[in-house]
């Protein structure tokens, strides 16, 4: 990869962040998206994150493996593999100059949401629950997370909708990514956003990660994720921003 030393630093922090969103504080994830477009091709930043969530993954759902709600990711599937394909075919049309600003106002409008969510209507705002509420969220997360890798706040909104207890919210998303990621990979390199280049990559990041894991877990336990997520949130915008201009 044509990287300089800070192009390195920069997907370097981003393995470690996407390690602890994976384990511990998945708000975190939201910023990860539009760092890796800034210091890489836009399509190509998609394919390599996408390695880098897989690799996550599996530290996430070795730690969480009976935290997981599986009614709760069997619900989400079909709708969610629905707009994976979608956003593979939406993928297969636009060029990488007009990927970039998409990703930048995909992750403005996962925030804007996620604001909604928490600011505007509060932490305990009544969300609906209906089978269509989740047939929706599913859809938006498959055609966000194809496009973009930023499916992370429409499932922080479902989940937190279904009131699970922290561990299996974590859990939850957990097994949820790791299914959908897994079904992106075949389309991902039939576009060709993930190559033999892209995957080593991931590998070399891969203590970046673990190290990120060990921290997610960490932190589950002990920071105030309020204050943690506001300040996420505002950089994830500043940087979506750059990507938009």
């Amino acid at each position: 990869m044509d990287l300089d030393i800070s192009g390195w630093v920069v997907v370097g922090l981003c393995a470690v962040m996407v390690g602890i969103a994976k384990t511990g504080i998945p708000g975190i994830g939201i910023l990860v998206v539009p760092l890796m477009a800034m210091v890489l091709p836009a399509r190509k930043s998609t394919g390599i994150l996408l390695g880098i969530l897989i690799l996550a993954d599996l530290f996430a759902i070795f730690y969480h493996r009976r935290n997981a709600r599986w009614r709760h990711v069997i619900r989400l599937l079909p709708a969610a593999f629905a707009g994976i394909v979608v956003g593979y075919l939406m993928m297969s049309q636009i060029s990488d100059r007009q990927l970039k600003p998409i990703i930048g106002a995909i992750v403005v409008v996962m925030l804007g949401i996620n604001y909604w969510r928490t600011r505007a209507r509060g932490q305990d705002a009544p969300i609906p629950a209906q089978w269509w509420f989740a047939v929706g969220l599913g859809f938006i997360a498959g055609v966000t997370t194809m496009m973009a890798n930023a499916a992370g706040p429409v499932m922080i909104i479902y989940l937190l909708a279904m009131r699970l207890p922290k561990i299996e919210f974590v859990g939850t998303g957990a097994w949820f990514f790791f299914v959908v990621n897994w079904l992106k990979v075949p389309l991902s390199a039939n576009l060709g956003l993930m190559t033999v280049e892209s995957v080593k990559l991931d590998l070399m990041m891969l203590p970046f990660i673990a190290a990120g894991a060990a921290a997610g877990i960490f932190f589950l336990k002990r920071i105030p994720q309020k204050a943690f997520s506001t300040i996420v949130q505002i950089l994830a915008v500043a940087a979506a921003i750059k990507l938009l201009f």
